[in-house]
């Protein structure tokens, strides 16, 4: 037998046990939840007995059909956009400022890069406080009682209480918008501060030699060689967004009339509080679907490009 052939053959046997645990774990239970999403698991007598009865596609059109569902799609995708959106806008922003190597940059990098280190369940309970309405105009809590006490009672707002809409925009997102790219804004950063200090210095210089300022050198040259950390940082924030649960149920829960629902609170509920198992496993499947939407061309293309490198 070959060296190579020895060590690849050890290299299998000390990954083996990790292929094992992920197939029980992952694969198995991934089709497990799709076998019960097909089923009339809506009961425990029913789950406990092993009754199994196949429904097709029953879960999946009631589910569908639940206006409670439909809210919780429209707020996946308006926090989606606006997450992605803000968190990137911020990130680059704070990239660009620390990059410049002003005094004192070491350090707002390691508070920038801070909330990274704290769960979103932290994080959720923390901007529930800084969010709480109170009882306002008169007995205000958190951010508005310092709009009271600085004089701008104007601004005092229900928060994420408020059951105001714009179409299917539920303004109650918005502290809950707030709260996740707090969170994750600073990972951005760091993605794009690694992105700024790859780019050769030689590029900029010799722009700066042919008369370009520095919006268009930020615009012409950094952001188009920083296209793969945008990419790689939509497909991220697009996957957290996707399957957000802890933060929002830290902060909010469901929310009055459902304003700060989303199908990972909708399925959390059906499924450990109802006893409604398929319904629960058809929305987890959903969740799969739309993740895999967004993992599944981004996967495919950074294997072509591997190979064809």
């Amino acid at each position: 037998m070959s060296v190579q052939r020895r060590k690849s053959k050890i290299g299998f046997f000390i990954i083996l046990p990790s292929l094992i645990l992920i197939g029980i774990f992952v694969y198995y239970f991934i089709f497990w939840t799709i076998r019960t999403s097909f089923s009339d698991w809506n009961s425990f007598s029913k789950l406990l007995r092993g009754i199994y009865n196949f429904v097709g596609f029953r879960n999946y059109q009631r589910i569908f059909l639940d206006q409670r569902f439909q809210t919780d799609l429209w707020n996946t995708l308006f926090f989606t956009l606006f997450f992605i959106a803000g968190s990137i806008g911020l990130g680059l922003f704070l990239a660009n400022i620390i990059d410049k190597g002003l005094k004192g940059s070491r350090f707002f990098q390691s508070l920038f890069l801070f909330p990274m280190a704290i769960a979103f369940v932290v994080t959720g309970t923390v901007w529930s406080w800084i969010f709480a309405p109170g009882n306002i105009p008169k007995d205000p809590q958190g951010i508005n009682l310092l709009f009271k006490n600085i004089g701008l009672e104007k601004l005092q707002w229900l928060w994420y209480t408020s059951s105001e809409s714009i179409g299917h925009f539920n303004l109650a997102l918005i502290p809950v918008i707030i709260a996740a790219i707090w969170q994750m804004s600073g990972y951005i950063m760091a993605m794009y501060l690694a992105g700024l200090k790859a780019i050769p210095n030689e590029i900029l210089e010799a722009a700066r030699v042919d008369g370009a300022n520095e919006r268009y050198i930020f615009w012409k040259i950094k952001m188009p060689l920083l296209k793969p950390i945008t990419l790689s940082t939509m497909i991220v924030l697009g996957h957290v967004s996707l399957k957000i649960f802890d933060l929002i149920y830290a902060m909010t829960g469901s929310g009055p009339n459902n304003v700060t629902d989303v199908p990972a609170i909708y399925m959390f509920e059906l499924t450990f509080r109802s006893n409604r198992y398929a319904l629960g496993s058809a929305i987890s499947v959903i969740m799969l679907l739309m993740v895999a939407v967004i993992i599944i061309p981004y996967l495919y293309s950074s294997l072509r490009k591997g190979v064809s490198s």
